[in-house]
This record gives structure tokens, C-alpha cells and sequence, in this order.
């Protein structure tokens, strides 16, 4: 494999990783296909998947460098991700918390406010997968249910 087609499928499979994350990919291959390739192959080819850094760590300092700069359109899909991710509501508002002191409190607020959309997108979203019949968890018969620890 090629140096692009390696670079488009290592950035296509971090991705994967990182969860749905909204319309900008998707909107930028529509729009000006170069750009998409570049964002995927370049941003998550080659940036994201360098070493030395974990994925939950490259998360942390995206997200706390889009809060800083009142990212309007950046910081969304890295809330998702970071969702995905396992991040926990509370730790996504402490870089929240964090970023947004060294920022301003301006910053802090928007970021507050994006990630509160978020949530209500994601809720949203998967009271409509229920409505629609959407996958559920059908317990085995014989098998009971984990309690999830606290």
C-alpha cells in the first residue's frame, strides 16, 4: 500500500474509533473532496495516529484547545467523540472547566452550551432509534441482567 492509500485508512479506521461525529466529513467530501481527504488522511492519518500520545489524551487536548479558541463548529463532534470514547459527562465538563479559566469565562460558557446541545442531540437521537424499533437489549432467557457498578 501507498503512502496516500495508508495515510486514508489509517485516518478512515481512528475515525471508527472516535464514534458518529456529524455532518463535517461528510460535508466537506461533498463539497471540495481534496479538503475530506486532507482532514482524514493528513488530521487523522498522520496527527492522530502518531505516537507517544494515547487516543483518550489526543481527545483531552483537542477538546481543551477547541474550548479555548470558541471553536463553533470544531468542538461538537469532539464531544461526541469523546463520549464515545468512555468520557464520563463529569470529566468533559472539568476540561470544560479547566480550558475555559485559561480561556475566559466567554469561552467557558460557549463550551458549556455546546456540549449541553450535544447531549440533548444524543438523547434525541436515541429516543428516535427506539421509536423507529431500533436495536434493543433482549435479555437471554436464563441469563440475568449485570448491575452496572457505580
Amino acid at each position: 500500500m501507498k503512502g496516500y492509500d495508508a495515510r486514508m485508512k489509517r485516518g478512515l479506521t481512528l475515525l471508527k474509533k472516535l464514534g458518529q461525529r456529524g455532518p463535517g466529513l461528510a460535508v466537506q467530501k461533498q463539497l471540495y473532496p481534496d479538503l475530506y481527504e486532507l482532514s482524514v488522511g493528513h488530521l487523522f492519518g498522520d496527527i492522530w495516529t502518531r505516537p507517544h500520545l494515547t487516543l483518550r489524551e489526543r481527545q483531552i487536548v483537542t477538546l481543551a484547545v477547541n474550548v479555548g479558541l470558541v471553536r463553533p463548529r470544531g468542538t461538537p463532534p469532539h464531544f461526541r467523540s469523546a463520549l464515545h470514547l468512555g468520557f464520563t459527562k463529569a470529566e468533559i465538563m472539568e476540561i470544560i472547566i479547566h480550558a475555559g479559566t485559561y480561556a475566559g469565562w466567554g469561552a467557558m460558557g460557549n463550551a458549556a452550551h455546546q456540549f449541553a446541545e450535544v447531549l440533548e442531540d444524543l438523547e434525541r437521537e436515541k429516543k428516535e432509534k427506539r421509536a423507529a424499533g431500533g436495536p434493543r437489549r433482549v435479555r437471554r432467557p436464563g441469563v440475568r441482567a449485570r448491575r452496572r457498578r457505580r
